[in-house]
């Protein structure tokens, strides 16, 4: 389970606004943000160290990001199968779904934003659709577009992201100072509240009441399987797009919205830190 939040304004200074959530075992080691990848040194995203690709790539120069979330379909076969996470990687560098073949990969949905709007693909394992997102908040979920609110996190958080502020460009500043209104939702709240505010076990103190972790419409997830390993939300990303650049903000602890920060797309440093499971 990932999701990925969408607005889309052509006439805005900021004219794509992405979210992005990973949910993920907590037990799979990831870096975060940070030009990784010497064969793609334009690009900026967080790294999975198991597979050694991403789920979200920025590339600064170009004004573009890529975000991928897993689909649901026909499973590629094991014999020649390719990690998925190089798809963001391709997409953010080439402007475009690269000429791969596809039926090496699991189904995916993969959303490409730039100054010139967003187009999502989605592959099922047989099919690829293709559709450019219109202007409006999007939410995007492993199920692929939810246009008609079908999914319980979209029913909640669209029209809280649809009425939130609408942050416009500038210059450095706070994570708080540039995102505005969309930080509390981004952070899993519900508008009228912030998470770190909430009680254990929730995510937010919401309009109607806190949204806990196992309920339905959550943004940010924690949950203990029979099994006993633990599936979350590990980290949440926020991107901006302008004609004056790429705001890329980054928070490695949902849980704990005080983590929340700017990371630095205007040159190269050194590999950041192994992230460490949490139980």
């Amino acid at each position: 389970m990932c999701t990925v939040i969408v607005s889309v304004d052509p006439e805005a200074g900021t004219p794509v606004l992405l979210v992005g959530v990973r949910d993920e075992f907590v037990t799979r080691p990831w870096m975060s943000p940070d030009r990784h990848w010497p064969d793609h040194p334009g690009l900026v995203g967080g790294r999975d160290l198991e597979a050694g690709g991403t789920w979200l790539a920025a590339g600064p120069a170009e004004r573009r990001v890529a975000a991928l979330l897993n689909g649901e379909g026909t499973a590629a076969p094991a014999a020649g199968r390719r990690s998925r996470g190089e798809l963001p990687l391709l997409a953010a560098e080439a402007g475009e779904l690269p000429p791969v073949d596809l039926f090496r990969y699991d189904p995916f949905h993969l959303v490409l934003g730039g100054l010139d709007g967003v187009r999502l693909w989605s592959w099922d394992g047989e099919r690829l659709a293709e559709e450019k997102l219109p202007a409006g908040v999007h939410m995007i979920v492993n199920t692929g577009w939810d246009r008609s609110d079908r999914d319980p996190r979209t029913a909640w958080f669209r029209p809280r992201f649809a009425r939130a502020a609408r942050p416009e460009w500038t210059a450095g500043g706070s994570t708080e100072r540039f995102w505005g209104e969309w930080l509390d939702p981004a952070s899993g709240a519900g508008m009228g509240g912030t998470a770190g505010g909430a009680a254990e076990g929730t995510v937010g103190d919401a309009v109607g009441g806190a949204v806990a972790w196992d309920d339905p419409r959550a943004l940010i997830v924690r949950r203990r399987l029979p099994d006993g390993r633990i599936f979350a939300s590990l980290s949440v990303t926020l991107v901006a797009l302008a004609p004056e650049g790429l705001r890329y903000d980054f928070c490695p602890q949902p849980d704990d919205p005080s983590t929340w920060h700017e990371i630095d797309t205007s040159r190269g440093r050194p590999p950041g830190r192994r992230r460490r499971a949490r139980g």
